[in-house]
């Protein structure tokens, strides 16, 4: 399966300015088998190790002895030089070893002739909670998010629609007949969602997606709840974690357009479920959306950090999670759940382009649902489920701020009337052509 992260390792491996290299993601969203491929395809030698078995690592890490020795030992116990030319080191699961992640900041600084990847299971966490020094500024870091709908087509080989797709976006011109041919396939990622293993059961399938296996997406939240026991701090934060995760399809449901914490519990306290709401927004199995007080550059200066959304990281396991099941999915008969499956899709689309998630609140409950920093300025991100594409809020926010155009995402074609630029649901990913450099948001 064709990933666009591809080009970042590509990117990272002919960077002058070297070091280390940290991925992030959240379980399964395809890092390990990206990564070694990446290594098998860009380097003449290449060692890879998993820490969950190879634990003599982990001892070795963990003992006495300068760092120095413990590099030189590493080469020993692995049988392999990765000092030598044209050759990368891929550690698999190294939140196993505190110890090896804080010497990362030895091989940037002695060894920064060395190629080192690492990756591993709730990574995010583990380094928000290390015991031992972080090497600042010695790592890169690179996050990584399930497949997106431009990926997603790739897999499916459409990479015509594909072109066609940009093309009109590019020109706000109408699909004409492909229209529809794009919407069904939206459909299918709305069912299997961006995980890899999800998409290749409907790929196999994709002649007859009736029988599309469900049991991959409830294999997938299995593990998410195994993590939730195994690797936190106690019982009683496994079930505040739970309950903070199952509570997100009502959260976004609610009316205050906000999260809060009495939707979990009536009782619920804040500073009760300040460490579980970090243990999912670092797991990458949430992701959050920051309400913008003041929508004007930079847009994360004007955060107010105690108003914010937070949706699931996929829209399959979110529909796994409230049963929705494939008829009701494929036949556009989702009912209550529509609204805000729709805008969690789009809220994936933009993290995936690297976009923070960010909104805006008004009087008369004015919603804008994304913000983004494009060369235009300030744009508006309005999300409709359907082609009813009515709103006040947008008309609130031109009268108020007058930006240059609008964009209301929906499953209308492609068009530009009464300055809002028409988006279909299935060209969501096209946005990153309009995004200013991260650095300007």
């Amino acid at each position: 399966m064709k990933r666009k992260i591809y080009n970042d390792l590509l990117a990272w491996k002919n960077s002058s300015n070297f070091k280390p290299l940290i991925v992030l993601g959240v379980r399964q969203c395809g890092k390990t088998y990206i990564i070694d491929e990446f290594c098998q395809k860009e380097y003449k030698n290449y060692k890879k190790v998993n820490l969950l078995y190879d634990t003599d690592i982990i001892k070795l890490y963990a003992s006495n002895g300068s760092s120095e020795k413990k590099y030189n030992d590493l080469k020993i116990l692995l049988d392999f030089d990765f000092d030598q030319k044209d050759s990368i080191l891929f550690i698999d699961e190294i939140q196993e070893s505190e110890e090896l992640i804080s010497e990362l900041k030895f091989f940037n600084e002695k060894h920064s002739n060395v190629r080192i990847i690492c990756a591993g299971s709730l990574l995010g966490v583990k380094l928000a909670r290390l015991n031992k020094p972080f090497p600042v500024g010695k790592v890169t870091r690179l996050y990584m998010y399930p497949m997106d709908f431009e990926e997603f087509l790739l897999v499916f080989n459409q990479e015509p629609l594909l072109e066609k797709i940009k093309e009109c976006f590019s020109k706000n011109e109408s699909m004409g007949i492909l229209h529809n041919k794009a919407i069904d396939y939206y459909r299918m990622y709305l069912l299997s969602g961006g995980m890899p293993e999800s998409v290749k059961s409907l790929m196999d399938n994709v002649n007859d997606y009736y029988n599309y296996d469900l049991s991959k997406l409830n294999n997938i939240i299995e593990d998410y709840k195994n993590d939730m026991n195994n690797h936190v701090n106690n019982s009683s934060e496994t079930l505040k974690i739970r309950n903070l995760y199952n509570s997100l399809s009502s959260q976004l449901q609610n009316a205050s357009k906000k999260f809060q914490y009495s939707v979990i519990d009536t009782n619920a306290k804040k500073r009760e479920y300040i460490l579980p709401l970090n243990w999912l927004i670092e797991s990458n199995m949430v992701q959050i959306c920051k309400c913008i007080k003041l929508p004007e550059k930079p847009l994360l200066g004007f955060v107010d950090n105690d108003v914010f959304k937070l949706y699931y990281s996929d829209v399959g396991i979110f529909n796994r999670l409230v049963n929705n099941d494939i008829k009701t999915i494929m036949l556009d008969d989702m009912k209550i759940y529509k609204g805000i499956i729709t805008e969690n899709y789009v809220a994936n689309q933009l993290k995936a382009l690297g976009i923070d998630l960010l909104y805006w609140r008004g009087n008369r409950d004015a919603e804008i649902d994304f913000l983004i920093s494009t060369n235009d300025g300030i744009i508006p991100i309005e999300v409709k489920a359907d082609e009813n594409t009515q709103s006040k809020s947008l008309k609130i926010y031109n009268d108020l701020y007058h930006p240059k155009y609008m964009i209301r995402i929906s499953l209308k074609d492609f068009g530009f009337k009464n300055n809002i630029k028409s988006i279909p649901l299935y060209a969501t990913f096209c946005i990153k052509e309009l995004i200013l450099d991260k650095d300007n948001y």
